[in-house]
């Protein structure tokens, strides 16, 4: 951990440069702040106009402190904030906030200012600029001038918030406080000159007081750094939840690949985060909704849920939810039946079957105490929900004292559903320990994040092994976009089978090549300029041997009536049949470089039935990893013997991704764009053929 970020987040004494005497303007808030929650260390308020500030002495100068502070919060405008960044550097202060805006938010300009910002600072690190600062909820130290600091007390907990929006951080600070939820460090790292999202997960990774690390994303700008930060939480079992803002492909422009149209910015951030096991929130509510779940640090062990109601309408809504999103609610076994049914004699409730409902047995708090117990101790169930209906207006204590009673005899994850708007309830019942929710839908989300969060505990990183071009000295001149049949010798050289074909010029064509190919065949028009072929009425299936020298001519008429292209070269393939297409691509952005799989053919882009995995820059995908892609795909079924189907050979494919990912790998930055599609997948133990593919090369 860096000292220096321990001293940001855990600081004795603040210098704040720039302070007013004014508590309700922004440059006054951070010193009443600190004053309101009782910081207990020095604070230092920096101003040459007046003497004190909110009883504290007032210093003229950064260089008249009468110490190195821990941390500054620098409010100055921005030209002065360089100034006061370099003198803060110079006296040694191990970290600075920077309040101030106008910098890389603000274009070219801006960014200009912002990196003479970084090199005044010197070794002192920076938050911000440009940031709403942080709060340390658990030491009552807040670094901001957010109003929504405003509160008496903070809701202390165990989730830590990350956000790139400031005032998304005051957001759900006031929404937490509202449902019960408890925090422990809010950091907003804004325009991230400096520190960013990866340098805080590393810091609360280690930090004792916090469970749950949540991020609001805008961008990863180091995308290496977050991932290896990212897999630091994981190994130590402290749950990651993300929302990340940009959902929409809108503006993204499609390379000529189907990859290229299939992938896009935000699958990429979605191949990332299930890569080093983060948990994405899909709404704004979820945000909330899963980290108060996680938080709770109860494990969920599978899928069978018991639903206690005191509302026969709202236990419905609950198990429909449940059972859309892969739940069991099953009846209870006979010996938990029996020991509900005792717990009430007579017919008044419904207490043997699932929901378990108390409506007509009225709200006991007996009752309800021997309901939730005999429950927790079934072996039919691995997590129960409670249903407050309308008795938690008047009375919402009641579920809340038979809950505390039975909590400490099982560790079995217990949520609650809020069925009419009582939101005292539901924060009583969170601040238990008991996630409360005030949508049927939210206790579907929060037992899928907690089914997600057990499973990453045991499941290992898969990573695969460093990257080895094969001795081709071919590969070195290769260059530009790449017909079909280069692509295809790419491809071999990697170890990737292709079908049988041969290159046949316009001009005195000889087809004595294609005598051993089989009757039937394929003729395509070999371009490097169009890549979809079939588009221009470039490619022809099922050509028998002698209409060959036919079906050239007039396929060069069609194609240049549609695309004005004049085609030099034909390339004739063998006519496979019996196999399953998929498709084998490569994508790159910011974020780094992925593989793409999926159902292959013309008909790719119409199913879009893909799963996508980010490279190790130098290595390959491991063959497990590869393997679990083809697995997360819906056609998967089709591969492995759907309803008596034969299966494919699964092996070859697995080997065929892992030799792509080699490919890419070696290529590296030289490669702009690769595919192959389709690559066929055969009967078991018969192998795969690339039929098709593209390479774009620098």
């Amino acid at each position: 951990m860096s000292n220096a970020i321990q001293k940001l987040m855990e600081p004795r004494s603040i210098a704040v440069i720039g302070a007013s005497t004014d508590p309700k303007k922004t440059a006054g808030r951070p010193i009443a702040y600190l004053q309101k929650h009782h910081f207990k260390g020095k604070i230092y308020p920096v101003n040459p106009r007046v003497e004190d500030i909110a009883g504290l002495k007032c210093y003229p100068t950064i260089d008249s402190l009468p110490e190195t502070p821990d941390v500054a919060i620098v409010m100055v405008g921005t030209d002065k904030a360089l100034d006061a960044v370099k003198a803060l550097s110079a006296l040694g202060t191990p970290a600075a906030i920077v309040l101030t805006s106008g910098f890389a938010e603000h274009g070219p300009e801006g960014l200009k200012r912002q990196e003479e910002l970084i090199a005044a600072a010197g070794s002192m690190r920076i938050l911000g600029p440009n940031t709403i600062g942080m709060v340390n909820i658990t030491d009552d130290i807040p670094l901001s001038p957010s109003s929504a600091l405003e509160m008496d007390e903070f809701p202390k907990g165990s989730v830590s918030v990350i956000s790139q929006s400031g005032g998304i951080l005051g957001s759900l600070l006031s929404r937490a406080t509202a449902c019960g939820l408890g925090l422990s460090k809010l950091v907003s790292t804004s325009n991230e000159a400096d520190l960013g999202l990866a340098d805080f997960v590393d810091y609360l990774t280690d930090d004792p007081s916090t469970k749950v690390i949540v991020l609001y994303i805008e961008s990863i700008r180091h995308p290496d750094k977050f991932r290896a930060a990212a897999l630091r939480a994981r190994n130590a079992g402290k749950p990651i939840v993300v929302y990340k803002v940009g959902k929409s492909e809108a503006g993204i422009q499609a390379a000529v690949s189907h990859t290229g149209a299939l992938a896009g910015a935000d699958k990429m951030y979605d191949a990332l985060f299930q890569q080093v096991g983060i948990i994405r929130a899909n709404t704004f509510s979820e945000f909330l909704d899963i980290p108060a779940a996680l938080s709770s640090g109860r494990v969920l062990k599978g899928k069978r849920v018991a639903i206690l109601t005191s509302t026969g309408g709202a236990g419905t809504l609950v198990a429909d939810s449940l059972g859309a999103c892969g739940f069991d609610t099953p009846a209870p076994d006979e010996v938990t039946a029996a020991r509900l049914r005792a717990l009430q004699p007579g017919d008044q409730a419904v207490l043997d079957r699932n929901p378990i409902d108390v409506t007509l047995a009225g709200l006991q708090p007996d009752l309800l105490r021997g309901a939730i117990a005999a429950l927790l101790d079934s072996p039919t169930y691995d997590a129960l929900i409670l249903i407050l209906g309308s008795s938690s207006l008047s009375m919402p204590d009641l579920m809340a004292g038979a809950v505390r009673d039975c909590m400490q005899t099982s560790d079995k994850p217990v949520i609650a559903y809020v069925s009419p708007h009582a939101p005292i309830a539901g924060a009583l019942m969170t601040k238990l320990g008991v996630p409360a929710f005030s949508q049927p839908e939210s206790c579907s989300v929060a037992l899928t994040s907690m089914l997600h969060a057990s499973k990453l505990r045991n499941k290992p990183v898969l990573e695969g092994r460093a990257a080895k071009a094969p001795s081709n000295p071919e590969m070195a001149s290769l260059s530009g976009s790449l017909n079909e049949h280069q692509a295809k010798k790419l491809f071999s050289a990697f170890g990737i089978p292709g079908v049988k074909e041969c290159v046949i010029s316009t001009v005195n064509p000889d087809l004595g090549g294609v005598q051993e190919f089989g009757d039937k065949l394929v003729l395509k028009i070999l371009s490097h300029e169009i890549v979809h072929k079939t588009e221009v009425g470039g490619v022809a299936l099922n050509v028998s041997k002698d209409d060959i020298s036919d079906r050239m001519n007039s396929m060069l008429a069609e194609v240049k009536s549609k695309s004005g292209a004049s085609i030099q070269e034909f390339l004739v393939q063998e006519m496979v049949s019996g196999g399953m297409e998929f498709m084998v691509g490569m994508h790159r952005d910011p974020l780094g470089t992925a593989i793409l799989v999926g159902m292959g053919g013309v008909t790719a882009e119409l199913f879009k039935d893909t799963h996508m995995r980010l490279m190790t820059p130098g290595q390959t995908f491991s063959e497990q990893a590869a393997l679990e892609m083809l697995q997360e795909l819906k056609t998967w079924p089709l591969l492995d013997g759907y309803r008596g189907r034969p299966k494919c050979d699964v092996g070859a494919l697995v080997k065929a991704i892992v030799q792509f990912s080699e490919l890419v790998a070696c290529l590296d930055d030289r490669l702009i764009e690769c595919e192959i599609n389709p690559i066929f997948v055969f009967a078991e133990g018969q192998g795969v053929k690339a039929a098709d593919g593209i390479a774009n090369l620098r």
